[in-house]
C-alpha cells in the first residue's frame, strides 16, 4: 500500500449506560442505550460504513452498544476486544491506532469519553463545515459517531493528521 492510501477512522462512543454499584466496567447500557445503539448502527449503514476492522473496549457497554449497532450494518466486520481502549488516554488510543495493519483502510474505535472525544479533537487538522466547533459544544454524547479520514499508513496517525468529515449524535 503506498503513502497516500486513503483511510477512515470511525470513532463511536458506547450508548446510555446504567449506573449502578457493581464495578465501571461491568455497568450496562440502559434502556436509552439499548434504543440509541441501533440507531447509530443505521446511520453508520445509511453513510456507507462498513469498516474492515472493529476494536472496541471490554467493558460491558462499549460490547452491548458494538453487539446492537453492529446488527444494522450490511456486513459484519472483524471485531477485536480491547482491553486498553478502557480508560485509555489520548497517547494510548493514538498508538493503538498506529499497531493498525496497513491492509485495514477503514476502523472503528468503540469507547469511552473522555478519550474518543479527545481522539476526534485531536486528530482533526481540518473539518468540514461547522462539524468541529459542532462536536466540541456537544461534548460528544453517547452513541455520538465522528469519521476522519486521511491518507498515509496507520504508523504516521498523529495529531492533526484527520479531516472530520462526519459528525452524528442520536438526539441532534
Amino acid at each position: 500500500m503506498s503513502a497516500d492510501t486513503p483511510r477512515r477512522i470511525v470513532l463511536l462512543r458506547h450508548a446510555k449506560a446504567e449506573w449502578s454499584d457493581s464495578s465501571d466496567h461491568e455497568r450496562p447500557l440502559a434502556g436509552r442505550g439499548r434504543k440509541d445503539a441501533p440507531v447509530a448502527g443505521r446511520w453508520l449503514a445509511g453513510a456507507g460504513i462498513t469498516p474492515d476492522l472493529t476494536l472496541c473496549s471490554t467493558s460491558v457497554r462499549t460490547r452491548e452498544t458494538w453487539k446492537l449497532a453492529v446488527h444494522e450494518l450490511p456486513q459484519r466486520p472483524k471485531t477485536v476486544y480491547e482491553e486498553r481502549i478502557y480508560e485509555a488516554s489520548l497517547g494510548e488510543l493514538i498508538a493503538l491506532l498506529n499497531e493498525t495493519s496497513d491492509e485495514v483502510n477503514d476502523l472503528m474505535l468503540v469507547g469511552h469519553n473522555p478519550g474518543v472525544h479527545a481522539l476526534a479533537d485531536a486528530l482533526s487538522g481540518e473539518a468540514e463545515g461547522d462539524l468541529l466547533p459542532r462536536m466540541n459544544r456537544s461534548g460528544f454524547p453517547t452513541a455520538s459517531v465522528a469519521v476522519l479520514t486521511f491518507n498515509g499508513s496507520w504508523k504516521s496517525v498523529e495529531h492533526g493528521v484527520g479531516r472530520l468529515v462526519a459528525y452524528w449524535t442520536p438526539h441532534d
